[in-house]
C-alpha cells in the first residue's frame, strides 16, 4: 500500500518548534494504528506529512499535558537494596515496576512461556508488559549525567515481562556480567518490558502484533526523557542493549529515532510527549545501540537464509534440505533484494551477490586475527584438529577442515567458505525453510517462527512475505491466497491492507541513511557460528549504517567462535560506551 513517511526530528524539535520535521523520503506510507477494546487494531489512518506542535525536547521542567502529568515520576519512591559487584558491596536505588504508558494494554493473568510449552502466571496484569525496572547505582544518585543503559529482552521477538535483572543481595563481575558491568561503571540500568508475539491480552486478543514492541520501547525512551530532570542518569545517553530479538528491537529503534511513522501506536497507548493527533513535545532517538546477533530485515530474512545456505550447496551437503524446491524459489528471490539495497562493501565496491561471499569470507579473517591478536593465550586449531563445542552442557568436537592460521604470524592463510558454512550448520542445525515465515506452510501450525508476530490482534498470525502468503495451504487460518484468493501483490495493493506496515516499521532498513534521526554510536555482533540468521543480514546493516553521516561511531564485527548469544565480551563493549560517552561531551551543555 502507499504509505507517506514522516520524521520528528533532533533538530527539527529544537529549532522549528510547531510541526514536525519533514525531509525527502525515498518511500511514501500510510500507516493504520487506533485503540479499541484495549488492543491495537490494524486500519487505514493517514498520519499528517505535517504533524504538529512540537516543542524543545530538553526542557526539564514539569509537564503541562495532563497525560505527561500522570507519567511524572516519584523521585523518592525508590527502594534501596544491596548487591555485590567484583567483591565490593554496592547500594543501589530501585525505581520498581515503573508503568511508562498512561493507556497501558491490560494482559491475561495466564501466558504461554511455562515449562515444557506450557503457560505461566503474571501477577502484574494492568501493565507488565509496559513497565521498568530502574537501578541506581550509589555512584549515579545524584548524576545527571551518567549514561542510562537500555536493556529489553526480546528473545526471539517474544513478549517480554517485566524483570528485575538487579536483585538484593546479589553478586555480580563486571567482566562477565552485563549488570555488573554497567552498574561498576556508575550506569542507570533500565530493565524495559514490551509487548510482542505470544502476548496473550486480557480480552483475548494478541495485542503484541508489530509494531507492539518497538512503540513501547519508544513510549519508554519517551517517559526517561520527561522525567529527566526528577531521575538519576541523563536520557540524553540512552545505550540500548539487546540479543537477538532484542537485538533487532535495539536496532530499529537506534534507527527510526523520532520518526512520526509511529505516531498512532503512540498516542493510541499514551506515550509521553504526544497526543492522540500526534503532536509531540519528546523525542525518542537514542544515543546508542548494543546489538547482539539481531533477527531483523524479517520481510527478507527468509531469502537471505536460503540464498546463504543454498549457494554453496550447504542445505545438501549436510543433509538438511527436506523441501530442495523450496529453497531453491526462495533463495533466488534474493539476488534482487540485495541489489535494491545499493549498499557498497568496506573496499567501494557493490555489494551484491557476486561479491557477497567474499566479504562474508574477509569478516571471518577479520575475526579470527582480531581474536588471536587479543590474547597471545588465544589459539585456533590447525587444519585436521578440532573445535570443542560446548551446548546444552555437552561438548562435542567438530573437525576443522575450513581454516587455515599461520602459528607463526598468527594470521589466516585461508578459508574454505564451503566447508566453513557446512561447519556452521552442523554445528547448530539449519532452521526449516522457510526459516521465519514458517506458520501455514506445508500444513504447519505449531512452528515457532515469526508469522504471528504480524496481522491484526484477532488473528493468530498472518504471513507476511509473498512466498509464505503465496504458498499458505493452511485451510481457515485467513491467511493466504488460499483464504483471500488474493495473491501477495494483489492482496498489499489494497489500501486497507497494514502487513506490509507491520513489516516496515520493525525494520531497520527502511530508517538508516533516512529521514529518521538514527543514533549516532553502533556496536554490533554476530556469532561466527550463529545459523540463527544469515550473516548477510547483519552485514547488510553493518553496510546500511556505515553509509549513514548520522552514523559517527561503528564498530561491526563477526565474534570469533561465538553462537547465537550476546553480553560475552563486557570488558570490550563498556570501553567502547566509556569511549563513545567522553567524545560526545557533556549532556547538559
Amino acid at each position: 500500500m502507499q504509505r507517506l513517511t514522516t520524521s520528528c526530528g533532533r533538530d527539527a524539535l529544537a529549532h522549528h518548534p510547531g510541526r514536525w520535521a519533514e525531509r525527502p523520503a525515498t518511500r511514501k506510507r500510510l500507516l493504520g494504528g487506533m485503540a479499541l477494546a484495549g488492543s491495537l487494531v490494524l486500519t487505514s489512518v493517514v498520519v499528517p506529512a505535517s504533524a504538529a506542535a512540537a516543542t524543545p525536547a530538553q526542557s526539564r521542567g514539569p509537564a503541562a499535558d495532563p497525560q505527561d502529568a500522570a507519567l511524572a515520576l516519584d523521585s523518592s519512591g525508590y527502594t534501596t537494596i544491596t548487591v555485590t559487584v567484583d567483591g565490593r558491596p554496592m547500594d543501589v536505588r530501585w525505581y520498581k515496576e515503573i508503568c511508562y504508558v498512561a493507556n497501558p494494554v491490560a494482559a491475561a493473568a495466564r501466558q504461554p512461556g511455562g515449562s515444557a510449552g506450557g503457560t505461566t502466571t503474571i501477577p502484574n496484569t494492568a501493565c507488565g508488559y509496559q513497565s521498568m525496572n530502574v537501578f541506581v547505582p550509589e555512584s549515579a544518585f545524584g548524576d545527571q549525567r551518567a549514561p542510562v543503559y537500555f536493556a529489553v529482552n526480546n528473545g526471539g521477538w517474544m513478549a517480554s515481562y517485566i524483570r528485575a535483572s538487579v536483585t538484593a543481595g546479589a553478586s555480580y563481575t563486571s567482566a562477565a556480567s552485563n549488570v555488573g558491568a554497567a552498574l561498576k561503571a556508575g550506569y542507570v540500568f533500565v530493565d524495559v518490558a514490551s509487548r510482542s508475539r505470544g502476548l496473550v491480552g486480557a480480552d483475548g486478543s494478541f495485542p503484541g502484533k508489530a509494531p507492539a514492541a518497538v512503540a513501547d520501547a519508544k513510549a519508554a525512551v519517551r517517559y526517561l526523557r520527561l522525567n529527566d530532570a526528577a531521575m538519576p542518569g541523563s536520557a540524553e545517553r540512552i545505550v540500548v542493549n539487546g540479543t537477538s530479538g532484542g537485538g533487532a528491537l535495539a536496532s530499529i529503534l537506534g534507527a527510526s529515532g523520532n520518526s512520526a511513522d509511529y505516531a498512532p501506536y503512540l498516542a493510541a497507548i499514551g506515550a509521553a510527549g504526544i497526543d492522540a493527533k500526534g503532536h509531540s513535545t519528546l523525542r525518542d532517538d537514542v544515543f546508542a545501540v548494543n546489538a547482539y546477533c539481531p533477527i531483523t530485515d524479517l520481510g527478507n530474512a527468509d531469502i537471505a537464509y536460503e540464498w546463504l545456505y543454498n549457494v554453496l550447496g550447504t542445505r545438501d551437503a549436510t543433509g538438511q534440505n527436506p523441501s530442495p524446491a523450496t529453497a531453491a524459489e526462495t533463495a533466488a528471490r534474493f539476488a534482487g533484494y540485495e541489489k535494491s539495497l545499493g549498499l557498497r562493501t568496506a573496499e567501494g565496491s557493490r555489494l551484491s551477490v557476486a561479491t557477497m561471499l567474499d566479504t562474508i569470507e574477509k569478516e571471518v579473517v577479520r575475526s579470527a586475527e582480531t581474536y588471536l591478536k587479543e590474547d597471545p593465550a588465544h589459539t585456533i586449531p590447525p587444519l585436521g584438529g578440532t573445535f570443542p563445542i560446548t551446548a546444552g552442557g555437552t561438548t562435542k568436537s567438530y573437525a576443522n577442515d575450513w581454516i587455515d592460521v599461520d602459528t607463526a604470524t598468527r594470521t589466516v592463510r585461508s578459508i574454505d567458505m564451503a566447508k566453513y558454512l557446512a561447519f556452521v550448520a552442523t554445528q547448530a542445525a539449519l532452521k526449516t525453510t522457510p526459516a521465519f515465515d514458517a506458520v501455514g506452510i506445508d500444513g504447519n501450525t505449531t512452528s515457532r517462527a515469526e508469522t504471528n508476530l504480524f496481522g491484526p490482534p484477532t488473528q493468530t498470525y498472518l504471513n507476511y512475505t509473498e512466498f509464505s502468503w503465496n504458498h499458505n495451504d493452511v485451510p481457515g487460518d485467513g491467511s493466504g491466497l488460499d483464504d483471500t484468493g488474493l495473491t501477495w501483490k494483489q492482496y498489499t495493493a489494497r489500501k486497507s491492507t497494514t502487513i506490509d506496515d507491520q513489516v516496515h516499521l520493525i525494520n531497520p532498513m527502511d530508517f538508516i541513511g533516512g529521514s529518521a534521526d538514527t543514533a549516532p554510536n553502533w556496536y554490533v555482533r554476530h556469532g561466527t557460528r550463529d545459523r540463527d540468521t544469515a550473516f548477510t543480514v547483519s552485514l547488510n546493516l553493518d553496510r546500511a549504517l556505515a553509509a549513514d553521516q548520522q552514523v559517527q561511531d561503528l564498530d561491526y564485527r563477526l565474534a570469533w567462535n561465538q553462537p547465537h548469544a550476546g553480553n560475552y565480551d563486557m570488558p570490550e563493549v563498556m570501553a567502547w560506551i566509556a569511549r563513545a560517552v567522553q567524545k560526545a561531551g557533556d549532556p547538559l551543555a
